[in-house]
């Protein structure tokens, strides 16, 4: 009997993916959503970082209604930079998810009552909460406006969460609804890929015609 041994010395390493994400975002929930299944199918293994709209939203003139949301999308997405500080990265993604489970397909707009349940949920202590205000120069906001800025760094100034970077290619969104599944999960995510990395290529763009399909 010949024993047939494959060579993997010469195979591709898996890309190294990162999303960042603010738990209030639909938009950023749906891709999410995504590139889990991208996940699930392919060799690569994601890290999840924190943007925050509410940093990037300061001192710009805004309707009163959504002025109001961003004062209060602080709170969770510095309970997650605290959780993250006390806790290690592994609980992030398991904080969003249960965050993001009540905010998005729930509909809780109560964000005290979200960062209450999803502490519990995922294990962390209740204590974390104390974080959702925000406090300029503390620690925790610091390290908070750090990982936005570093999310900036990679596409610009110009654009919203989420952002995407597989290896040295970022891109913000993609923005979609629904998430796609099984192939087309992949046929997106090689595509956003090749598109962000093709030199000189900078935006691809229509007016959404639906809401988050959750």
């Amino acid at each position: 009997m010949v024993t047939v041994t494959q060579d993997t010395s010469t195979a591709a390493p898996a890309p190294s993916v990162e999303m960042f994400f603010d738990p209030v975002c639909p938009w950023a929930w749906m891709t999410s959503r995504w590139l889990m299944e991208v996940e699930r199918q392919r060799d690569l293994s994601v890290t999840w970082s924190v943007m925050s709209l509410s940093v990037l939203n300061e001192g710009r003139d805004l309707p009163e209604d959504y002025r109001a949301l961003m004062d209060q999308a602080w709170g969770p997405v510095r309970v997650v930079m605290a959780a993250r500080a006390e806790h290690g990265d592994e609980v992030v993604k398991a904080l969003y998810d249960e965050m993001g489970t009540r905010i998005h397909p729930g509909g809780t707009k109560d964000y005290a009552a979200v960062i209450r349940e999803s502490l519990d949920a995922a294990g962390l202590p209740a204590s974390l909460a104390e974080a959702a205000t925000p406090v300029a120069g503390d620690d925790v906001d610091t390290a908070l406006r750090a990982s936005h800025q570093r999310a900036m760094d990679l596409v610009g100034d110009e654009v919203g969460t989420p952002v995407v970077r597989v290896g040295e290619v970022a891109f913000f969104g993609p923005v979609v609804s629904p998430a796609p599944r099984g192939q087309d999960a992949l046929d997106l995510f090689d595509g956003c890929v090749l598109v962000a990395g093709t030199p000189g290529f900078f935006e691809l763009k229509r007016t959404r015609d639906v809401g988050p399909q959750l």
